[in-house]
């Protein structure tokens, strides 16, 4: 049969359980003939309503192959493709913290469990962890160091010979600075191994170099080696396995927590966190600095290397990432590591609670569903410089309509007598449900986390219940059917159009509307005081209004909540490019904030060129500050002249740069080629990123300008567009203020 392994951190230190003598299972509806496998009638029914029966496989490749043969009988089993190692633990309830019962052995640095009794605890770990970073010649060439940090201790493992230093110890080769590595990982025995780009390279690159050098990366908790497995698509990350260790990167764990940057480059998120940067990354070519230092000043590549390792210990712990990703995995069961799966997160909460209701789940992708459903509703903006707009925004608006309208995969199959009526023929039982409890547990755990300021644990709930939706609306999710998603979305669609008729009845115009969120216009003359008792009084109306409609239209108590979010002194809404038409998802507006000393204005852009990462630092700059000044009335006209001047007089040649992320290979890129694709075709060895600047030749890359700069270019396709929504509000343009050319009139 199958073996389990996992690995566990406890109190009295690390653990490995092994499980053994298990079967592989699935279910089949009991008319279905089935060729191996052992086969059980159970007291489950299919969500069609159907009596299933199990099967057993004593290995995975054999529930496979038959899998792969009902399927092409147009026969697919149900649950078949849910791993033995995931449905173990979700058929016990276990998600991130576990009891463990049974017989114990020492093993060397650990304890040894054998197929021990496992249950769900309240446990909270303290993890330790190490920072590494290697340095090589080039992205594929020899190794020069290894630099770890962590457990109380910074050191650096370099090849070859050097001057004394406290932080280096010189090895002869490679080999053997690969060897001290892992034997000072297995001293240091830290539960998490972190990094920057840590498993697609360093990682990578300690494993390849292992085996050509003849040995092995055994950096493992039981002397295993580490691996680093190749994805199965494009769309896939590099998977790193150290049996008992957790591997994290940065970049990764920074995005599954919803950490959005400009550039997820070491330097520049640690200049943005925690003020401070890498030590050599400004020069023009950071690899050839690199091998100089190596050559030339081998401490000082030292102290590079163990830098990067610090300023990654240091944003784990400003971000807080290790607790996220703890309560991520408390949360969902997904382990540390996992990116995405948003999917099996919901497998893992749902298919065990499906299970103690008698039913079984299709397998994934057999639904045959083809039709999508609509996203959520954005409503038609007015155009113009407004004042004082006020926000009401529905909180968690979708995890409020699953638990409000009872929607639910097992509700939708066995609906009843009295159902509920959803959107696209859908009907959803009023009283047998999962997911509206899952919701209404994870709220009050939300809750108990902002009342106890746990900002880490809050925004891993968050993330959890908004993911919910996606999941039921992804043909990737077992249980997507469009009637689940539709009575989601056109629910919301409802919800955002009645609520727009609700407060327009009050006297109010909405000059915008966003999925959960209602812009409402108060007008000038009022007085920020008196706007804020207006968006407190709107939003109670509104919350009262819909507590009636659902309670005396549906007979459903409404846990749908709005909330006054924001008071916009003013706000600004622009003209779609070439159309009289207000546009979506693109605004500004000016905010009080109290800074603790005293009260301040800040501007806050949505979908602007200010925000967005294809603009120059020019142009994003540039409107920041007229934005700026026009929202607190002061002077702009020279503000334009002046910037426009220092444009062509070259004094703001380094922000014209543009950096663009390559997403194929350059070969790839036939027809309408890019300028970032034109600009990386003309350097040796690009990277993944480009930055370029438009000349008068055309796109050329920062590291090999040749030609002058197309000022006429950055007036054009950068100041002008970026300042002329709001100025020809204001009866000018971007050309009468700061253009070259005169005007008659």
């Amino acid at each position: 049969g199958l073996e389990l392994e996992y690995w566990v951190h406890s109190g009295e230190g690390p653990a490995r359980i092994r499980v053994s003598g298990e079967s592989a299972v699935c279910f089949v509806e009991e008319g279905v003939e089935t060729q191996s496998g052992k086969r059980k009638a159970v007291e489950l029914r299919s969500l069609t309503g159907h009596p299933t029966a199990a099967l057993y496989f004593r290995t995975q490749r054999e529930l496979n192959l038959e899998r792969r043969r009902l399927e092409a009988e147009g026969q697919p089993l149900l649950e078949g493709d849910v791993k033995p190692a995931d449905r173990f633990l979700m058929e016990r309830f276990v998600t991130g913290s576990l009891r463990i019962g049974g017989q114990r052995e020492r093993a060397g640095g650990f304890i040894d469990f054998h197929n021990p009794s496992l249950e769900p605890s309240d446990y909270t770990p303290s993890l330790t962890a190490v920072s590494f970073d290697i340095e090589t010649e080039s992205f594929d060439g020899a190794l020069l160091s290894i630099a770890v940090s962590g457990c109380g201790e910074d050191r650096v493992w370099m090849v070859g010979e050097g001057p004394v230093h406290e932080l280096i110890e010189y090895s002869a080769d490679e080999r053997s600075v690969i060897e001290a590595f892992a034997a000072e990982v297995q001293r240091r025995d830290p539960d998490l191994l972190i990094g920057w780009n840590v498993i697609d390279f360093d990682l990578a690159q300690l494993v390849k170099r292992s085996k050509r050098l003849g040995t092995a990366l055994r950096i493992g908790r039981d002397g295993r080696p580490a691996e680093v497995l190749a994805p199965r698509s494009d769309r896939q990350p590099m998977l790193a396995r150290v049996p008992g260790r957790v591997v994290l990167d940065g970049i990764a764990a920074l995005r599954s927590a919803s950490r959005l940057f400009e550039s997820f480059a070491l330097e520049d998120v640690a200049q943005e966190l925690l003020g401070r940067g890498k030590r050599i990354d400004r020069v023009e070519d950071p690899v050839a600095e690199i091998r100089r230092l190596y050559h030339e000043d081998k401490p000082a590549l030292a102290l590079y290397n163990i830098e990067d390792c610090r300023l990654v210990a240091d944003i784990f712990e400003h971000t807080e990432l290790v607790r996220f990703l703890i309560e991520r995995q408390q949360l969902t069961g997904l382990p540390m590591d996992r990116q995405g799966g948003s999917v099996a997160a919901f497998d893992h909460l749902y298919l065990p609670r499906l299970h103690r209701q008698g039913l079984v789940a299709p397998s994934t992708g057999t639904s045959g569903e083809v039709v999508t459903s609509p996203g959520g509703y954005v409503l038609d903006s007015v155009p113009g410089l407004h004042e004082n707009v006020l926000v009401l925004d529905f909180k968690s608006l979708y995890p409020s309509i699953i638990r409000t309208f009872r929607i639910d995969p097992m509700g939708l199959a066995v609906p009843g007598e009295d159902p509920i009526e959803g959107f696209g023929g859908g009907q959803f039982s009023r009283n047998d449900h999962i997911l509206p409890e899952l919701i209404e547990s994870l709220w009050r755990a939300r809750d108990s986390a902002k009342a106890r300021k746990d900002l880490a644990s809050s925004q891993a709930i968050k993330i959890l219940m908004n993911s919910f939706y996606g999941v039921l609306g992804s043909p990737g999710c077992r249980f997507f059917s469009p009637r689940l998603a539709s009575s989601i979305t056109l629910r919301g669609h409802e919800i955002i159009t009645r609520s727009r008729e609700f407060i327009e009845q009050h006297g109010y115009s909405v000059v915008y509307g966003d999925t959960d969120s209602l812009f409402v216009l108060v007008g000038a003359g009022e007085s920020e005081t008196r706007c804020r008792a207006i968006g407190t009084r709107l939003r109670g109306e509104l919350n009262t209004f819909w507590k009636g409609v659902l309670r005396d239209g549906h007979r459903l108590e409404s846990h749908l909540d709005s909330e006054f979010e924001t008071h916009y002194l003013r706000f600004f809404m622009p003209t779609m490019r070439g159309s009289e038409r207000g546009s979506k998802k693109r605004y500004a507006g000016s905010v009080r904030i109290d800074t603790g000393e005293e009260a301040g204005l800040d501007i806050v852009f949505k979908g602007m060129e200010a925000v967005r990462t294809d603009w120059t630092p020019l142009a994003r700059d540039f409107q920041r500050e007229l934005f700026r000044r026009i929202f607190l009335d002061e002077p702009y006209e020279g503000y334009v002249a002046k910037v426009a001047m220092a444009l062509r007089a070259g004094d703001l040649d380094s922000s014209l740069i543009y950096r663009k992320r390559l997403r194929r290979e350059l070969e790839q890129y036939t027809k309408n080629v890019p300028p970032h694709v034109q600009a990386a075709r003309k350097l040796e060895a690009p990277g993944r990123h480009v930055s370029y600047c438009i000349t008068v030749n055309g796109p050329e890359p920062v590291e090999a300008l040749t030609s002058r700069l197309d000022y006429e270019h950055y007036e054009k396709r950068q100041l002008s567009p970026a300042a002329d929504a709001i100025l020809q509000c204001l009866g000018t343009d971007f050309a009468a203020l700061g253009g070259r050319q005169l005007r008659l009139f």
